[in-house]
């Protein structure tokens, strides 16, 4: 008996919010039991450690999961960029959990608005002679690897690419100044 509530197919990339982005192998049954009580998975693998595979019940992949970018989403946003605001907090506390809350939802937007922000902390701290803060460092360097590996699965180029690509359209995009 096979339920029709699947709302991602096989083949599909999805984002899971620990794991990143992940293909979708499979939709199955883990145990006699689950068939039973018609309880279906999704047989997932991250594409950055294609040895692992997550399991997440279907009836509960709308809380977990969302669909990738597709190639042209993916250059909308690249072109939105430049206009997508820093997520800028003052307060340190506030701004740690502005960065675990960007991180956990995986939202393309909000990784953006955290790494401008970042960025531009950074630029400051370097400019009064101090270092970037360890707390930066590791959302940073998290938010971009979980904005690249999607940019890259959407545009079918390695993660490593990523920055230059973006780099190289804003640059090519910025109005020649006089």
């Amino acid at each position: 008996m096979s339920v029709k509530s699947e709302k991602y197919k096989i083949g599909d990339f999805v984002s899971e919010p620990v794991t990143g982005i992940c293909k979708i192998e499979n939709i199955l049954y883990l145990n006699p039991q689950d068939e039973k009580d018609n309880k279906l998975y999704y047989m997932m693998k991250p594409i950055e450690d294609e040895k692992e595979k997550i399991y997440i019940p279907v009836s509960r992949a709308d809380l977990r999961l969302r669909l990738c970018l597709t190639k042209e989403e993916a250059w909308n946003l690249i072109k939105r960029i430049p206009k997508i605001p820093e997520a800028w907090i003052n307060n340190e506390k506030m701004r740690e959990q502005n960065y675990k809350e960007a991180i956990r939802r995986n939202d393309p937007e909000a990784l953006v608005s955290i790494i401008k922000m970042i960025y531009q902390r950074k630029q400051k701290r370097i400019a009064q002679g101090k270092k970037c803060t360890s707390t930066d460092k590791k959302y940073f360097q998290m938010a971009e690897n979980l904005l690249y590996v999607e940019l890259g699965a959407a545009l079918g180029k390695p993660k490593q690419e990523i920055c230059k690509i973006i780099i190289d359209y804003i640059n090519q995009s910025k109005p020649e100044s006089l």
